[in-house]
């Protein structure tokens, strides 16, 4: 399993903008085959920064997303106003830590 985590930081003017860009292809995207769990969810909106937080079955699963033309335009659309603080863990195993 792939975990990502880290932070998305952009111009606050851009915030209502991004929100409703990752609105729209949130849906889709957590539907993906391989998708476990999916969110960025704005953290701090003065200061434009949006956390992420996502967990993918496998590689395979996350680079099809990647590829996904959903995906790419999206990020074709964000690449230059946003500066990205993510990072990514290969987990071997887990298990719930309630329940």
């Amino acid at each position: 399993m792939l975990v990502i985590m880290g932070y998305i930081d952009l111009d606050p003017a851009d915030v209502d903008a991004f929100v409703s860009d990752i609105r729209a292809i949130s849906s889709s995207t957590k539907a993906e085959k391989g998708c476990l769990f999916y969110n960025i969810a704005l953290d701090d909106g003065p200061a434009g920064r949006f956390v992420v937080a996502q967990r993918w079955q496998d590689r395979q699963a996350l680079a099809a997303h990647i590829e996904k033309r959903e995906t790419l335009a999206f990020l074709t659309a964000w690449k230059d106003k946003m500066k990205s603080d993510l990072h990514e863990y290969e987990v071997l195993s887990g298990r719930p830590l309630i329940g």
